[in-house]
């Protein structure tokens, strides 16, 4: 049974910055490329960052670039979010998923594109 279990969500202030982390578990997790999404009150779900299974292929939302940073660690079957400088417009729920890509260098950015989800961990920058 394949688990994705997000942590470090909270409260933070704008401008400060939050360590998002995904454990996958029950999957051989370098055949699969890992993402964040998230989704905001009242919006739907967006992509935020993606990392393919070796960590040379990465995508970025426009609105999180040189912000954020996607990395991970294969040896803990974990993937990162770093987030930095962050601003209230970065509140809502963010999600992990993973992709069964094999050893590609392919990394999506769509819903459709994943095959399992976490079940979130909120995050909440004020003002």
């Amino acid at each position: 049974q394949v688990q994705l279990v997000e942590s470090g969500g909270g409260l933070v202030q704008a401008g400060g910055s939050l360590r998002l982390s995904c454990a996958a578990s029950g999957l051989t997790f370098n055949n699969y490329a890992m993402a964040w999404f998230r989704q905001a009150p009242g919006k739907e779900r967006e992509s935020v960052a993606a990392i393919n299974w070796n960590g040379r292929s990465t995508y970025y939302a426009d609105s999180v670039k040189g912000r954020f940073t996607i990395s991970r660690d294969n040896a803990k079957n974990t993937v990162y979010l770093q987030m930095s400088s962050l601003k209230p417009e970065d509140t809502a729920v963010y999600y992990c998923a993973a992709e069964h890509t094999y050893y590609s260098s392919k990394v999506g950015n769509t819903e459709d594109d994943y095959d399992y989800w976490g079940q979130g961990t909120q995050v909440t920058v004020s003002a």
